[in-house]
């Protein structure tokens, strides 16, 4: 995938300003600073696998090659709505192009996906993970319920 017309074999390009990955390795972070990536969010808890970069080098990493670094730790097969709520603010306040990344990239794009639903119609959010070689088929459902304009209780 390319930033400016610049490539990264492991950067997964889902939206203008918007791209995931598998888990980064410490050069990676300067690499992405290089493509014009400005912030970075890790969604792997600590002690995932024994060969992952800790948090706390990868926050060194970021900020060593002047990006912003977010650890939004979500658990494989648990996206809850305050990781949704919390990627949401992420993006509200931090400068992108954002870079997430996790094990395989797929629960950062799920993450994504979900955080983007209210705006975004459904069948947008799976094609641009579908271009970047992630399924969001199975969670279509949740996407669409999302979407849906929020009714007014009173």
């Amino acid at each position: 995938m390319a930033i400016d017309g610049v490539r990264h074999p492991k950067f997964r390009r889902l939206t203008e300003q918007v791209w995931v990955a598998p888990q980064l390795a410490a050069d990676d972070f300067r690499a992405a600073a290089e493509l014009g990536i400005r912030t970075v969010i890790n969604n792997r808890p600590d002690g995932e696998a024994p060969d992952q970069l800790p948090s706390e080098a990868a926050q060194a990493a970021a900020e060593a090659a002047g990006l912003v670094y977010v650890h939004l730790p979500v658990v494989s097969g648990a996206i809850f709505p305050d990781h949704v709520e919390a990627l949401r603010h992420i993006l509200a306040t931090t400068e992108g192009p954002w870079l997430l990344y996790c094990r395989s990239g797929s629960r950062s794009c799920q993450l994504w996906a979900l955080a983007c639903a209210r705006e975004q119609e459904p069948a947008r959010l799976v094609e641009a993970a579908a271009r970047a070689g992630y399924d969001l088929s199975r969670l279509w459902p949740m996407l669409e319920a999302a979407h849906r304009p929020q009714v007014d209780a009173d």
